[in-house]
Parts: structure tokens; C-alpha cells; sequence
């Protein structure tokens, strides 16, 4: 794990914020769990995200946390993160309804339950981020949504998908934000990752994906 990143929560935590710097705008970067992860802090506000090995058709998926450490409340939700590409196509992020319906459609459910299994591993080994209003509480509500367990495809994306949260100064939350591709690659290769999110605007390079696990 990065110590650079470890600052990040630390900070936060202390009520601090980290100083208006040209290094403060530069993502830290970090592997966990096989994931590359990017984060970075404007304002309080950290944002990290990473992104996950495709395993659902016509999606690409990232992994995204979000961490308020400002005194003011905010709302995120998955229309808050874009996608541009090279050639400057801007893929916008797919609503949390629009993914469940697809899934239950088209996923296969086996598919679905391995990519809950991944986030799963993949949340829980960030040993500095615990989410307040996230995967935890989603899986939860799912679990007692979905109590057929032919519906268990659904309770997974469920579970997994970033919803609309309202986060207090101190409150954090994550989830996977979906991309439809419908590209030959099947990857959402270099580009920017966007997040206009809590009054600020994050901006990631990605330079490739991660191949499937």
C-alpha cells in the first residue's frame, strides 16, 4: 500500500485538509488487492477509484469511493462520472435502474455473482476506507429486497451498483459506476475518468484495463 495514501484518510479524519498545491492535484497512485487504484483530494473531498476487470457484456466497470471530509453535506451519484476517450467520445456513466434491468436481461448470472465477488474482495481489502453509506448497506437492503433466491443476479448488482447518497461531513461511500460499450475492444482504453462531484471536478488519466480475472 502507498503511504502517500494512507495521508489522505488520516487527514480527513483529523478534520485537516490537505493544502491547494500543484502536488495536491496530482493523483496518488496504489495497488491493492491486484486493482490499480488512483486518489486524489480537493477541498476536503477525496476521491479514488479503480478500475474493474470486465466481466459483464456491453459494460465497463470502475470501482469508485468517495470520502467527505468537507464541514458541508453533498449528494453522489453515478451521473456525477464520464468517460473520455482519446478521440474525445465522452461515455456518460449508466443510472443504477438501467443496470440492474440490463443484467437481469442480458448478464449471465454467474457473470454478475463473480463481479460482486471481486468488488467484494476489492472493497474490503482497502484497510484504510470503511464506507458509512455504501456496498455494506446496499447488499443488506438487497438481500431483504430480492428474498427469492432465483433473484440472486439482481440482489448482486444491486448490492454492487453506486446509488444516488447524500453524504455528511465525515460520511463516506462506494460503488461500481457503469460505462455502456458496445466497442470491438470491450475496454475503455486511455482517456480521462472525470468526476464532477461535491463542487469539484477530479480528472484521471487512464492509460489501459486490466485483463479479466
Amino acid at each position: 500500500m502507498n503511504r502517500l495514501f494512507v495521508f489522505l484518510p488520516l487527514v480527513l479524519a483529523c478534520g485537516g485538509q490537505p493544502p491547494v498545491t500543484p502536488a495536491s492535484q496530482t493523483p496518488i497512485e496504489f495497488t491493492s488487492h491486484g486493482l490499480e487504484y488512483e486518489a486524489l483530494t480537493k477541498e476536503g473531498i477525496t476521491v479514488m477509484f479503480a478500475s474493474l476487470p470486465p466481466h459483464i457484456k456491453d459494460f465497463n466497470i470502475i470501482q469508485v469511493t468517495v470520502t467527505n471530509g468537507s464541514p458541508v453535506s453533498w449528494t453522489v451519484k453515478p451521473a456525477d462520472f464520464s468517460f473520455v476517450r482519446q478521440d474525445g467520445v465522452v461515455l456518460a456513466s449508466v443510472s443504477a435502474d438501467q443496470v440492474v434491468e440490463s443484467m437481469l436481461q442480458k448478464a449471465g448470472r454467474n457473470d454478475v455473482i463473480k463481479l460482486q465477488l471481486l468488488y467484494e474482495d476489492s472493497i474490503y481489502a482497502l484497510s484504510n476506507f470503511r464506507s458509512t453509506n455504501g456496498y455494506e448497506q446496499r447488499r443488506e437492503a438487497a438481500m431483504a429486497q430480492f428474498v427469492n433466491r432465483g433473484f440472486k443476479a439482481a440482489a448482486a448488482a444491486s448490492a454492487i451498483t453506486m446509488v444516488a447518497t447524500k453524504l455528511k461531513a465525515g460520511d463516506s461511500t462506494d460503488g461500481a459506476v457503469f460505462f455502456e460499450n458496445r466497442t470491438k475492444t470491450k475496454i475503455l482504453g486511455p482517456g480521462r475518468v472525470i468526476a464532477r462531484t461535491c463542487g469539484q471536478e477530479f480528472v484521471f488519466q487512464t492509460y489501459g484495463e486490466l485483463k479479466g480475472r
